[in-house]
């Protein structure tokens, strides 16, 4: 059954650039491998990774000086490395990350044919290349999964115990699940995320457009939902399948999130985050870790009406409802700050300069630009 699903798979879950956007060749001089046609920058590896499943696919590693995470990322469909670079460079210097993206089999350089069992045996291998060859923790490493890439980062995310955090961008249900609205998983789908996600122990971010026509954005919001440890959402308004990254709240909430993750990995020591597993909160966002004058004054407010007596005179609970009021007063004040700062941060037009030309870099690269899944439909 395993090899009638990736043959599935390999039919209409795949569109690998053809040609392919870049040739690796071995510089002359120093013997180290180069991308040719794609401009060459400094800290920048080029690798090839032997994986278990006999194929050798081709790997970027973009060092971050100052990065105390690394992401891992699997790209979406009708994409190589060549048409990543760009994009993959702007995410470690903004997000001040190490950045490996590899190629799936029979993607750009990578031998092989596409198939499912040969992305997650892609995703282990460059996995074990940040172990081995950079000595990446498991704890200080950050998934990322875009669309078909949503497959393998949970695959590989359900056996890392713990890993720091995944990040799923336009992510899909299932194979089967972007063509028909099925209730249960038959044994021929491909990518069953929807059933592994709940076996997820870290942070989980879900971003998503509603405007999506390739995967509708109920995927992501049903990945959202069966999150152990949910994470503040981003559905992006109006965002497409494969435009996400041109609008500025994207690597305004990605940046929101990694510094969420690396904090709270700094309060709990490496391993994982086990408090808010153990006790999942109904709040999504990491953001209230960080007001503690506001949840102290709502201590102090309880203890003072817990403390209330009855028999007390008149003028000491007058003075105690004084007292109260000016507290009210004062987090109703922080939270009319809180909300004109919230407001007048999702306007496009008042993102920082670095954002803006992160977007215009983004707008020249021209990511996917075909209906990933659409064939299947038609096929069908």
């Amino acid at each position: 059954m395993g090899a009638v699903t990736s043959t599935m798979a390999a039919k209409f879950a795949f569109f690998p650039p053809s040609p392919p956007s870049y040739e690796v060749e071995a510089d002359e001089a120093s013997g180290k491998l180069m991308m040719v046609g794609i401009g060459a920058r400094e800290n920048v590896d080029v690798l090839r990774i032997d994986t278990k499943r006999g194929n050798r696919v081709v790997a970027v590693y973009f060092k971050n000086p100052g990065a105390s995470s690394t992401v891992l990322y699997s790209h979406g469909n009708a994409a190589d490395l060549g048409q990543m670079y760009d994009l993959f460079f702007e995410l470690s210097l903004h997000l001040k990350v190490n950045l490996m993206g590899y190629d799936y089999s029979g993607y750009g350089k990578s031998s092989g044919k596409p198939s499912e069992q040969n992305t997650y045996a892609d995703i282990e291998a460059a996995y074990r290349c940040l172990e081995e060859r950079y000595g990446v923790k498991e704890e200080d490493t950050i998934l990322y999964g875009q669309s078909v890439g949503s497959g393998p980062t949970l695959d590989l995310a359900t056996r890392l115990p713990k890993l720091r955090a995944v990040v799923l961008h336009s992510p899909i249900a299932s194979g089967l699940r972007v063509m028909y609205p099925v209730k249960r998983t038959y044994w021929f789908d491909i990518y069953k995320n929807v059933d592994k996600i709940p076996m997820v122990n870290c942070p989980v971010l879900v971003i998503h457009g509603t405007s999506d026509d390739v995967v509708d954005w109920t995927h992501g919001k049903q990945l959202w939902d069966l999150c152990k440890e949910k994470y503040e959402p981003l559905w992006v308004k109006g965002g497409n399948h494969c435009d996400l990254e041109l609008f500025p709240q994207y690597i305004k909430h990605l940046k929101k999130f990694i510094s969420a993750v690396e904090r709270s990995h700094l309060r709990n020591g490496s391993g994982p985050i086990r408090d808010q597993t153990a006790n999942p909160r109904k709040s999504t966002d990491f953001r209230e870790t960080s007001r503690p004058s506001i949840d102290q004054r709502d201590k102090i407010r309880q203890s003072v009406e817990q403390r209330e007596n009855p028999r007390i005179s008149t003028d000491h609970r007058e003075k105690s409802r004084i007292s109260i009021d000016r507290r009210d007063k004062s987090r109703k004040s922080v939270d009319h700050s809180e909300k004109e700062n919230n407001n007048s941060s999702d306007h496009p037009e008042k993102a920082r300069n670095s954002i803006d030309r992160f977007g215009d870099m983004i707008r020249s690269v021209g990511l996917c630009n075909i209906d990933c899944f659409r064939p299947t439909a038609t096929a069908l």
